[in-house]
């Protein structure tokens, strides 16, 4: 502790210690939060995060079963292979006829300008949103269907998978990039993410067995809130080559 005078002669170790102290425990609090430790708020003060993600699942997620079969969509078999609760309403969305962004336009084999709709959604866990994706659809693959219902949670039973397995376009692969960046102002308040978190953004493209595009989707994960986990089995291309001989 730093001995300090006072004007009068005494002794102000103590005061200075008061202020030192509160300094300290101030830089602390700050430091920890850009470690994404602690989140602090107005009117809850600074409390601990919740430290462990949920499961972010790759192929597995996707398996017809749980939306084909059951009604298990995608944000929804994280949960359940992360153990924890869930509420359908936890998705909202916002659905919009728009212009296609030039990667979307791309993807789908659209020209410059072409209109498609946007099917924008908010995931939370409770009242902590964990990401958003935003679909981009042909409007033919999905005018008329529930593709295109702003209700909250899930396209009906199944999902927006199965709303396009009835319409006839049933999904046989996919390509997904992920990359980390800085998030945006706007991505900060919407995620609730705390000072110098990042952000996962996913970009999936989906196709049906003959190469149509059914849907292009981009999603922004906060990074903290998710592990991402693959299990695959792990390709030997030279002996395809040598069964196609």
């Amino acid at each position: 502790m730093v001995e300090q005078r006072g004007r009068n002669g005494h002794d102000g170790s103590r005061g200075c210690g008061i202020r030192c102290s509160k300094s300290t425990v101030h830089a602390a609090y700050k430091a920890l939060e850009a470690e994404g430790l602690v989140t602090s708020s107005r009117g809850h003060g600074t409390v601990v995060r919740e430290q462990v993600p949920l499961k972010r699942l790759g192929i597995a997620r996707y398996d017809k079963a749980k939306w084909r079969d059951g009604d298990e969509v995608a944000f929804i078999a994280d949960r359940v292979a992360s153990g924890r609760p869930y509420r359908r309403n936890e998705q909202t969305q916002s659905v919009n006829f728009v212009e296609a962004p030039p990667e979307a336009a791309a993807a789908h084999g659209l020209p410059a300008g072409a209109q498609v709709y946007a099917r924008a959604r908010l995931v939370k866990e409770g009242d902590q949103p964990t990401h958003t994706l935003t679909s981009y659809y042909r409007p033919e693959h999905v005018e008329g269907t529930r593709l295109v219902d702003p209700t909250p949670g899930p396209a009906g039973r199944g999902g927006g998978f199965r709303v396009l397995y009835d319409a006839g376009y049933e999904i046989d692969h996919m390509k997904e990039r992920i990359f980390a960046r800085t998030p945006t102002a706007d991505e900060t308040r919407l995620l609730q993410l705390p000072p110098g978190e990042p952000v996962v953004e996913l970009h999936r493209t989906t196709y049906t067995a003959d190469g149509t595009v059914v849907e292009y989707a981009i999603g922004v994960h906060a990074a903290s809130r998710f592990a991402w986990e693959y299990d695959f089995k792990v390709p030997d291309s030279a002996k395809d080559r040598e069964g196609q001989e």
